[in-house]
């Protein structure tokens, strides 16, 4: 399934809001290391919260926010030409929001309601 990336290739757009995309220069092996170290670091974060142990929940979360910081979705942004980070913002209160009032309604699915 794809999800809804802004034209630049800079966000995906989830429920009304951007989030940053991971870099686009990433080595393909590196990149997958950093998917499957984050997905390990929620994992991680989720038996914490059911264990209460609030050691291992600081700790799985400083690696979820490590591997972020890896593949870019977090930290000083990837791209060079001067533009904002709009991370986490209503995408209607972005320079975006003309191009996404302007899409069908069915691109616009939440991801988990889309079909590919």
């Amino acid at each position: 399934m794809r999800v809804l990336e802004t034209p630049d290739g800079r966000y995906i757009v989830v429920h009304g809001r951007l989030w940053r995309r991971h870099r686009p220069d990433l080595e393909p092996v590196r990149r997958d290391r950093l998917i499957r170290e984050l997905m390990d670091a929620r994992r991680g974060v989720r038996a914490a919260k059911r264990s209460g142990e609030a050691e291992a929940l600081r700790a799985a979360r400083d690696a979820v926010d490590a591997a972020k910081h890896g593949l870019g979705e977090r930290g000083p942004v990837w791209w060079t030409d001067g533009a904002p980070d709009l991370n986490r913002r209503m995408i209607a209160n972005t320079p975006y929001a003309e191009w996404y009032a302007d899409l069908p309604e069915a691109a616009k699915a939440d991801p988990d309601r889309r079909r590919s």
